[in-house]
């Protein structure tokens, strides 16, 4: 069985920072992409930003420049750096792991974890 385990959400005032982790275990398979997706009360779950197992990213124009994903292979661990916070940036951010295992596509979630933007 495969599970993420998601760490590092909070409140935190606008213009702080706060590092969000994501860990995956179990027979998760050959990892190819990770990432960060985000919702926002009444809104729809929306990308935030991805990592190839090349280190290709894609990130959404609205965090550009002020969040960075990061992921360490080796813990099947994937990071992200949020700073200059926004109210705006207030939502449930959900870890996101695409694998592989016996010639089949996987896609996991985790259980998401609370970031609040507020003064």
């Amino acid at each position: 069985q495969v599970q993420l385990m998601e760490s590092g959400g909070g409140l935190v005032q606008p213009g702080g920072s706060l590092r969000l982790s994501c860990a995956a275990s179990g027979s998760i398979g050959s990892i190819d992409t990770m990432g960060w997706y985000r919702q926002a009360p009444g809104k729809e779950r929306e990308l935030v930003v991805t990592m190839d197992k090349y280190g290709t990213t894609n990130y959404a124009d609205s965090v550009k420049g002020r969040f960075t994903i990061s992921r360490d292979n080796a813990k099947n661990t994937v990071y992200l750096q949020m700073n200059t916070l926004k109210p705006e940036d207030t939502a449930v951010y959900y870890c996101n792991v695409k694998s592989t295992r016996a010639r089949l596509d996987y896609n996991y979630w985790g259980q998401g974890t609370q970031v609040t933007v507020s003064s």
